[in-house]
Protein backbone atom coordinates (compact mmCIF):
# COMPACT_ATOMS: atom_id res chain seq x y z
CA UNK A 1 0.00 0.00 0.00
CA UNK A 2 3.03 2.74 0.92
CA UNK A 3 3.74 2.13 -2.67
CA UNK A 4 1.23 2.33 -4.68
CA UNK A 5 0.05 5.71 -2.72
CA UNK A 6 3.43 7.00 -3.62
CA UNK A 7 2.87 6.19 -6.95
CA UNK A 8 -0.37 7.65 -7.28
CA UNK A 9 0.60 10.44 -5.17
CA UNK A 10 3.51 11.49 -7.39
CA UNK A 11 1.58 10.91 -11.07
CA UNK A 12 -1.40 12.96 -9.69
CA UNK A 13 1.01 15.63 -8.36
CA UNK A 14 2.72 15.98 -11.90
CA UNK A 15 -0.32 15.69 -13.90
CA UNK A 16 -1.95 18.24 -11.66
CA UNK A 17 1.40 20.42 -12.05
CA UNK A 18 0.53 20.26 -15.45
CA UNK A 19 -3.13 21.26 -15.40
CA UNK A 20 -2.73 24.03 -13.13
CA UNK A 21 0.67 25.55 -14.51
CA UNK A 22 -1.60 26.60 -17.14
CA UNK A 23 -4.15 27.99 -14.90
CA UNK A 24 -1.69 30.42 -13.27
CA UNK A 25 -0.06 31.24 -16.87
CA UNK A 26 -3.61 32.29 -17.72
CA UNK A 27 -3.94 34.44 -14.84
CA UNK A 28 -0.35 36.47 -15.13
CA UNK A 29 0.63 36.38 -18.73
CA UNK A 30 -1.44 34.69 -21.52
CA UNK A 31 -4.19 37.01 -22.06
CA UNK A 32 -1.16 39.78 -23.42
CA UNK A 33 0.46 37.09 -25.15
CA UNK A 34 -1.88 35.56 -27.16
CA UNK A 35 -4.96 37.88 -27.71
CA UNK A 36 -2.92 41.21 -27.35
CA UNK A 37 -5.91 42.97 -29.34
CA UNK A 38 -8.29 42.93 -26.72
CA UNK A 39 -8.86 45.54 -23.69
CA UNK A 40 -6.80 43.59 -20.94
CA UNK A 41 -10.16 42.75 -19.10
CA UNK A 42 -11.14 40.91 -22.40
CA UNK A 43 -7.67 39.39 -22.81
CA UNK A 44 -8.00 37.68 -19.13
CA UNK A 45 -11.41 36.67 -20.01
CA UNK A 46 -10.19 34.90 -23.56
CA UNK A 47 -7.21 33.42 -21.38
CA UNK A 48 -9.80 31.91 -19.13
CA UNK A 49 -12.03 30.86 -21.71
CA UNK A 50 -9.34 28.45 -23.05
CA UNK A 51 -8.61 27.73 -18.76
CA UNK A 52 -12.00 26.43 -18.94
CA UNK A 53 -11.82 24.06 -22.23
CA UNK A 54 -9.54 22.10 -19.99
CA UNK A 55 -12.19 21.33 -17.79
CA UNK A 56 -14.74 20.28 -21.34
CA UNK A 57 -12.22 18.19 -22.07
CA UNK A 58 -11.71 16.22 -18.61
CA UNK A 59 -15.40 14.90 -18.85
CA UNK A 60 -14.50 13.31 -22.48
CA UNK A 61 -11.37 11.97 -21.10
CA UNK A 62 -12.95 10.52 -18.39
CA UNK A 63 -15.59 8.56 -21.08
CA UNK A 64 -12.47 7.76 -23.18
CA UNK A 65 -10.11 6.67 -20.53
CA UNK A 66 -12.50 4.84 -18.43
CA UNK A 67 -13.62 2.95 -20.63
CA UNK A 68 -10.25 1.71 -21.00
CA UNK A 69 -9.87 1.46 -17.22
CA UNK A 70 -13.19 -0.71 -17.03
CA UNK A 71 -12.49 -2.68 -20.34
CA UNK A 72 -8.64 -3.26 -20.12
CA UNK A 73 -7.15 -2.66 -16.58
CA UNK A 74 -6.66 0.44 -14.25
CA UNK A 75 -2.79 0.71 -14.94
CA UNK A 76 -2.54 0.93 -18.39
CA UNK A 77 -4.85 4.32 -17.84
CA UNK A 78 -2.05 5.60 -15.85
CA UNK A 79 0.55 5.35 -18.43
CA UNK A 80 -1.23 7.08 -21.36
CA UNK A 81 -3.07 9.56 -19.75
CA UNK A 82 0.45 10.91 -18.23
CA UNK A 83 1.83 10.99 -21.62
CA UNK A 84 -1.00 13.07 -23.31
CA UNK A 85 -0.93 15.60 -20.76
CA UNK A 86 2.61 15.59 -20.37
CA UNK A 87 2.83 15.96 -24.10
CA UNK A 88 0.84 18.79 -24.48
CA UNK A 89 2.02 20.83 -21.81
CA UNK A 90 5.19 20.68 -22.96
CA UNK A 91 3.66 21.82 -26.41
CA UNK A 92 2.49 24.76 -24.58
CA UNK A 93 5.94 26.29 -23.77
CA UNK A 94 7.13 25.85 -27.07
CA UNK A 95 4.16 27.59 -28.47
CA UNK A 96 4.56 30.93 -30.92
CA UNK A 97 3.06 33.94 -29.67
CA UNK A 98 -0.02 36.10 -31.19
CA UNK A 99 3.01 37.96 -32.46
CA UNK A 100 5.03 35.46 -34.36
CA UNK A 101 2.23 33.80 -36.08
CA UNK A 102 -1.21 35.48 -35.45
CA UNK A 103 -4.48 34.06 -35.21
CA UNK A 104 -2.73 30.65 -35.12
CA UNK A 105 -1.32 31.00 -31.98
CA UNK A 106 -4.80 31.13 -29.94
CA UNK A 107 -6.07 28.24 -31.18
CA UNK A 108 -3.47 26.05 -31.26
CA UNK A 109 -3.38 27.03 -27.46
CA UNK A 110 -7.10 26.23 -27.38
CA UNK A 111 -6.09 22.42 -28.68
CA UNK A 112 -3.28 21.75 -26.40
CA UNK A 113 -5.44 22.89 -23.53
CA UNK A 114 -8.31 20.44 -24.53
CA UNK A 115 -5.30 17.89 -24.98
CA UNK A 116 -3.93 18.49 -21.47
CA UNK A 117 -7.95 18.40 -19.86
CA UNK A 118 -8.19 14.72 -21.78
CA UNK A 119 -5.25 13.45 -20.26
CA UNK A 120 -6.20 14.67 -17.18
CA UNK A 121 -10.11 13.39 -17.61
CA UNK A 122 -8.57 9.82 -17.95
CA UNK A 123 -5.50 10.16 -14.73
CA UNK A 124 -8.14 10.41 -11.75
CA UNK A 125 -10.07 7.50 -12.26
CA UNK A 126 -7.16 5.16 -12.73
CA UNK A 127 -4.98 6.77 -9.94
CA UNK A 128 -7.81 6.51 -7.14
CA UNK A 129 -9.16 3.37 -8.42
CA UNK A 130 -5.55 1.61 -8.44
CA UNK A 131 -5.22 2.62 -4.89
CA UNK A 132 -8.72 2.63 -3.23
CA UNK A 133 -9.31 -1.22 -4.74
CA UNK A 134 -6.21 -2.24 -3.67
CA UNK A 135 -6.43 -0.82 0.58
CA UNK A 136 -8.34 -2.39 3.10
CA UNK A 137 -11.79 -1.50 3.79
CA UNK A 138 -11.59 0.04 6.88
CA UNK A 139 -8.58 2.40 5.98
CA UNK A 140 -10.00 2.73 2.32
CA UNK A 141 -10.56 6.52 2.86
CA UNK A 142 -7.03 6.93 4.76
CA UNK A 143 -4.83 5.41 1.54
CA UNK A 144 -7.10 6.80 -1.52
CA UNK A 145 -6.41 10.24 0.15
CA UNK A 146 -2.88 9.97 -0.90
CA UNK A 147 -3.54 10.84 -4.59
CA UNK A 148 -6.04 13.65 -3.61
CA UNK A 149 -2.81 15.49 -2.01
CA UNK A 150 -1.34 15.01 -5.28
CA UNK A 151 -2.92 17.64 -6.57
CA UNK A 152 -1.69 20.30 -4.09
CA UNK A 153 1.68 18.99 -5.18
CA UNK A 154 1.14 19.99 -7.89
CA UNK A 155 0.05 23.48 -7.19
CA UNK A 156 2.78 24.14 -5.47
CA UNK A 157 5.36 22.82 -7.82
CA UNK A 158 3.73 24.92 -10.88
CA UNK A 159 3.00 28.35 -8.50
CA UNK A 160 6.60 27.69 -6.57
CA UNK A 161 8.25 27.43 -10.15
CA UNK A 162 6.58 30.69 -11.34
CA UNK A 163 7.34 32.03 -7.95
CA UNK A 164 10.90 32.01 -8.35
CA UNK A 165 10.76 32.94 -11.59
CA UNK A 166 9.17 35.79 -10.44
CA UNK A 167 12.09 36.91 -8.18
CA UNK A 168 14.82 36.15 -10.42
CA UNK A 169 13.73 37.89 -13.83
CA UNK A 170 12.68 41.14 -14.81
CA UNK A 171 8.46 41.67 -16.19
CA UNK A 172 10.23 41.69 -19.23
CA UNK A 173 12.22 38.76 -19.26
CA UNK A 174 9.24 36.55 -17.94
CA UNK A 175 6.95 38.14 -20.76
CA UNK A 176 9.44 36.92 -23.16
CA UNK A 177 11.11 33.58 -22.29
CA UNK A 178 10.46 32.77 -18.62
CA UNK A 179 6.55 31.59 -18.52
CA UNK A 180 7.71 29.01 -20.58
CA UNK A 181 10.19 27.54 -18.59
CA UNK A 182 7.17 25.64 -16.00
CA UNK A 183 5.87 24.01 -19.44
CA UNK A 184 9.50 22.62 -20.34
CA UNK A 185 9.71 21.29 -17.27
CA UNK A 186 6.70 18.86 -17.44
CA UNK A 187 8.84 16.88 -19.54
CA UNK A 188 11.31 15.59 -17.21
CA UNK A 189 8.23 15.16 -14.60
CA UNK A 190 6.47 13.14 -17.20
CA UNK A 191 9.43 11.05 -17.64
CA UNK A 192 9.58 10.37 -13.60
CA UNK A 193 6.19 9.94 -12.90
CA UNK A 194 6.49 6.71 -16.33
CA UNK A 195 9.17 5.26 -14.35
CA UNK A 196 7.66 5.19 -10.75
CA UNK A 197 4.48 3.78 -12.03
CA UNK A 198 6.04 1.28 -14.64
CA UNK A 199 6.18 -1.82 -12.22
CA UNK A 200 2.94 -1.08 -10.23
CA UNK A 201 0.33 -4.05 -10.10
CA UNK A 202 -3.08 -4.54 -11.44
CA UNK A 203 -6.17 -3.95 -9.51
CA UNK A 204 -7.05 -6.81 -7.83
CA UNK A 205 -10.91 -5.80 -7.73
CA UNK A 206 -10.48 -5.67 -11.58
CA UNK A 207 -8.89 -9.25 -12.36
CA UNK A 208 -12.10 -10.24 -10.01
CA UNK A 209 -14.43 -8.87 -12.33
CA UNK A 210 -16.27 -12.09 -14.11
CA UNK A 211 -17.79 -9.78 -17.02
CA UNK A 212 -16.49 -6.63 -18.09
CA UNK A 213 -19.05 -3.91 -19.28
CA UNK A 214 -18.88 -3.66 -23.25
CA UNK A 215 -19.60 -0.20 -23.10
CA UNK A 216 -19.43 1.22 -19.79
CA UNK A 217 -20.56 4.81 -20.38
CA UNK A 218 -23.55 3.08 -21.59
CA UNK A 219 -24.54 1.20 -18.52
CA UNK A 220 -23.68 4.17 -16.28
CA UNK A 221 -26.30 6.32 -18.17
CA UNK A 222 -28.53 3.53 -17.99
CA UNK A 223 -28.20 2.61 -14.62
CA UNK A 224 -26.31 5.28 -12.41
CA UNK A 225 -27.51 8.83 -14.38
CA UNK A 226 -29.07 9.91 -10.95
CA UNK A 227 -25.57 9.20 -9.27
CA UNK A 228 -23.26 11.32 -11.58
CA UNK A 229 -25.86 14.25 -11.64
CA UNK A 230 -25.70 14.10 -7.76
CA UNK A 231 -22.02 13.73 -7.36
CA UNK A 232 -21.01 16.17 -10.18
CA UNK A 233 -23.23 18.64 -8.42
CA UNK A 234 -21.92 17.99 -4.83
CA UNK A 235 -18.39 18.27 -6.53
CA UNK A 236 -19.06 21.38 -8.24
CA UNK A 237 -18.86 23.56 -5.01
CA UNK A 238 -15.35 22.26 -4.26
CA UNK A 239 -14.15 23.15 -8.03
CA UNK A 240 -15.44 26.71 -7.94
CA UNK A 241 -13.62 27.28 -4.16
CA UNK A 242 -10.45 26.00 -5.99
CA UNK A 243 -10.11 27.50 -8.88
CA UNK A 244 -11.54 31.14 -7.29
CA UNK A 245 -8.89 31.07 -4.93
CA UNK A 246 -5.75 29.83 -6.79
CA UNK A 247 -6.41 31.00 -10.29
CA UNK A 248 -9.73 33.85 -10.26
CA UNK A 249 -7.72 35.84 -6.79
CA UNK A 250 -4.75 36.18 -8.57
CA UNK A 251 -5.84 38.18 -11.68
CA UNK A 252 -7.87 40.21 -9.33
CA UNK A 253 -4.86 40.62 -6.85
CA UNK A 254 -2.56 41.81 -9.26
CA UNK A 255 -4.97 43.48 -11.66
CA UNK A 256 -8.10 45.54 -9.93
CA UNK A 257 -5.64 45.87 -6.48
CA UNK A 258 -2.33 46.33 -7.34
CA UNK A 259 -1.12 43.32 -5.20
CA UNK A 260 2.34 42.44 -6.60
CA UNK A 261 2.66 39.13 -8.06
CA UNK A 262 4.88 37.50 -5.33
CA UNK A 263 2.71 38.69 -2.51
CA UNK A 264 -0.63 36.76 -4.33
CA UNK A 265 1.79 33.98 -4.95
CA UNK A 266 2.80 33.12 -1.91
CA UNK A 267 -0.60 33.39 -0.11
CA UNK A 268 -2.28 31.17 -1.77
CA UNK A 269 0.73 28.61 -1.71
CA UNK A 270 0.40 28.77 1.85
CA UNK A 271 -2.84 28.01 2.05
CA UNK A 272 -2.76 25.38 0.00
CA UNK A 273 0.49 23.87 2.07
CA UNK A 274 -1.89 23.81 4.81
CA UNK A 275 -4.72 22.54 2.61
CA UNK A 276 -2.56 19.20 1.37
CA UNK A 277 -1.09 18.54 5.07
CA UNK A 278 -4.75 17.99 5.69
CA UNK A 279 -6.29 16.05 3.34
CA UNK A 280 -5.06 12.62 4.86
CA UNK A 281 -6.73 14.08 8.14
CA UNK A 282 -10.13 14.26 6.63
CA UNK A 283 -10.19 11.51 5.01
CA UNK A 284 -9.39 9.34 8.39
CA UNK A 285 -12.26 11.40 9.37
CA UNK A 286 -14.19 9.71 6.95
CA UNK A 287 -13.02 6.40 7.60
CA UNK A 288 -14.74 6.67 11.45
CA UNK A 289 -17.39 9.06 10.73
CA UNK A 290 -18.44 8.36 7.05
CA UNK A 291 -17.99 9.97 4.00
CA UNK A 292 -21.22 11.67 3.85
CA UNK A 293 -20.87 13.57 7.26
CA UNK A 294 -17.79 15.11 6.03
CA UNK A 295 -19.12 16.28 2.75
CA UNK A 296 -22.36 18.31 4.18
CA UNK A 297 -20.10 20.10 6.78
CA UNK A 298 -17.85 21.28 4.21
CA UNK A 299 -20.38 22.38 1.61
CA UNK A 300 -22.35 24.32 5.12
CA UNK A 301 -18.86 25.98 5.96
CA UNK A 302 -18.05 26.56 2.39
CA UNK A 303 -21.37 28.42 2.30
CA UNK A 304 -21.11 30.61 5.38
CA UNK A 305 -17.49 31.55 4.57
CA UNK A 306 -17.76 32.91 0.70
CA UNK A 307 -18.85 36.64 1.38
CA UNK A 308 -15.92 36.64 4.59
CA UNK A 309 -13.47 35.90 2.10
CA UNK A 310 -13.78 37.67 -0.65
CA UNK A 311 -14.15 40.56 2.08
CA UNK A 312 -10.51 39.33 3.23
CA UNK A 313 -9.26 39.37 -0.39
CA UNK A 314 -10.28 43.09 -0.68
CA UNK A 315 -8.04 44.01 1.80
CA UNK A 316 -5.26 43.61 -0.25
CA UNK A 317 -3.43 42.81 2.77
CA UNK A 318 -1.27 39.68 3.11
CA UNK A 319 -2.68 37.94 5.94
CA UNK A 320 -6.06 38.66 5.86
CA UNK A 321 -5.67 37.33 2.26
CA UNK A 322 -3.84 34.10 3.65
CA UNK A 323 -6.93 33.82 6.19
CA UNK A 324 -9.51 34.33 3.94
CA UNK A 325 -8.00 31.85 1.16
CA UNK A 326 -7.23 28.79 4.29
CA UNK A 327 -10.99 29.34 5.53
CA UNK A 328 -11.81 28.58 2.21
CA UNK A 329 -9.84 25.82 1.70
CA UNK A 330 -10.51 24.05 4.76
CA UNK A 331 -13.92 23.66 3.85
CA UNK A 332 -12.86 22.30 0.36
CA UNK A 333 -10.05 19.41 2.15
CA UNK A 334 -13.45 18.52 4.34
CA UNK A 335 -15.34 17.25 1.39
CA UNK A 336 -12.25 16.26 -1.29
CA UNK A 337 -10.50 14.65 1.54
CA UNK A 338 -12.83 11.83 1.45
CA UNK A 339 -14.11 12.15 -1.78
CA UNK A 340 -11.70 9.53 -3.61
CA UNK A 341 -13.06 6.73 -1.74
CA UNK A 342 -16.58 7.73 -1.68
CA UNK A 343 -17.03 8.17 -5.64
CA UNK A 344 -15.85 4.56 -6.34
CA UNK A 345 -17.77 3.05 -3.55
CA UNK A 346 -21.38 4.02 -5.09
CA UNK A 347 -20.47 2.52 -8.23
CA UNK A 348 -20.02 -1.35 -8.95
CA UNK A 349 -16.56 -2.64 -9.92
CA UNK A 350 -17.76 -3.17 -13.24
CA UNK A 351 -18.57 0.27 -14.42
CA UNK A 352 -16.31 2.06 -11.74
CA UNK A 353 -13.57 3.60 -13.56
CA UNK A 354 -16.13 5.53 -15.87
CA UNK A 355 -18.86 6.07 -13.41
CA UNK A 356 -16.73 7.51 -11.09
CA UNK A 357 -14.46 9.74 -12.99
CA UNK A 358 -17.57 11.08 -15.42
CA UNK A 359 -19.29 12.24 -12.03
CA UNK A 360 -15.76 13.63 -10.74
CA UNK A 361 -14.90 15.52 -13.94
CA UNK A 362 -18.52 16.87 -14.65
CA UNK A 363 -18.32 18.66 -11.56
CA UNK A 364 -14.89 20.49 -12.84
CA UNK A 365 -16.92 21.74 -16.09
CA UNK A 366 -19.85 23.08 -13.20
CA UNK A 367 -17.47 24.08 -10.80
CA UNK A 368 -13.94 24.71 -12.33
CA UNK A 369 -14.80 25.88 -15.83
CA UNK A 370 -16.53 28.34 -15.45
CA UNK A 371 -15.78 29.51 -11.94
CA UNK A 372 -12.75 32.36 -13.17
CA UNK A 373 -14.91 33.77 -15.88
CA UNK A 374 -18.07 34.39 -13.92
CA UNK A 375 -15.75 35.89 -11.29
CA UNK A 376 -13.94 38.13 -13.27
CA UNK A 377 -17.03 39.49 -14.94
CA UNK A 378 -19.25 39.85 -11.61
CA UNK A 379 -15.94 41.43 -9.72
CA UNK A 380 -16.08 43.75 -12.98
CA UNK A 381 -19.42 45.47 -11.94
CA UNK A 382 -18.43 45.66 -8.01
CA UNK A 383 -16.91 48.40 -6.02
CA UNK A 384 -13.66 47.06 -4.50
CA UNK A 385 -15.55 44.00 -2.35
CA UNK A 386 -16.67 41.44 -4.79
CA UNK A 387 -19.95 40.82 -3.08
CA UNK A 388 -21.26 39.59 -6.77
CA UNK A 389 -18.45 36.69 -6.69
CA UNK A 390 -18.88 35.68 -2.99
CA UNK A 391 -22.71 35.32 -3.63
CA UNK A 392 -21.81 33.34 -6.77
CA UNK A 393 -20.10 30.88 -5.07
CA UNK A 394 -22.63 30.55 -1.81
CA UNK A 395 -25.03 30.11 -4.12
CA UNK A 396 -22.80 26.84 -5.60
CA UNK A 397 -22.07 25.73 -1.96
CA UNK A 398 -25.97 25.53 -1.34
CA UNK A 399 -26.25 23.70 -4.68
CA UNK A 400 -23.66 21.16 -3.81
CA UNK A 401 -25.42 20.75 -0.36
CA UNK A 402 -28.74 19.57 -1.34
CA UNK A 403 -27.20 17.16 -4.03
CA UNK A 404 -24.62 15.74 -1.43
CA UNK A 405 -28.06 15.52 1.24
CA UNK A 406 -29.45 13.15 -1.61
CA UNK A 407 -26.98 10.63 -1.96
CA UNK A 408 -25.85 7.59 0.55
CA UNK A 409 -23.68 6.87 2.94
CA UNK A 410 -21.01 3.96 1.68
CA UNK A 411 -18.80 3.71 4.79
CA UNK A 412 -17.89 0.93 5.41
CA UNK A 413 -18.81 -1.66 2.92
CA UNK A 414 -16.61 -3.66 1.06
CA UNK A 415 -15.43 -2.01 -2.36
CA UNK A 416 -15.89 -5.27 -3.42
CA UNK A 417 -19.38 -5.96 -2.48
CA UNK A 418 -20.79 -2.35 -3.29
CA UNK A 419 -23.70 -2.48 -5.88
CA UNK A 420 -25.80 0.38 -7.73
CA UNK A 421 -27.30 2.34 -4.88
CA UNK A 422 -29.65 3.85 -7.39
CA UNK A 423 -31.15 3.00 -10.70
Amino acid sequence: MPRLAAASLAGTAIEFYDFFVYGTAAALVLGPLFFPTFSPLAATLAAFATFGVGFVARPLGSVLFGHVGDRRGRRPVLVVSLLLTGASTVAVGCLPTYGSIGVAAPLLLLCLRFLQGLGLGGEWGGAVLLTAEHAPAGRRGLWSSFPQVGPAIGFLLANGVVLVLSLTLTEAQFAEWGWRVPFWAAGVLAVLGLWLRSSLPESPRFLEIGEHARVPLAEVLRDHWRLVVLTAGGLAVGYAIFYAVTTWSLAYGTERLGVSRTVMLTCVMGAVVVKGALTPVAAMLGDRFGRRPLCLVGCAAAALWMLPMVALLATGAPLPMFLGFLGALLAFVTMFGVIAAYLPELYEPRVRCTGAAVGYNLGGVLGGALTPIAATALAEHSGRVPWGVGAYLTGIALVSLGCFALLPETRPVPTAAVQPVMD
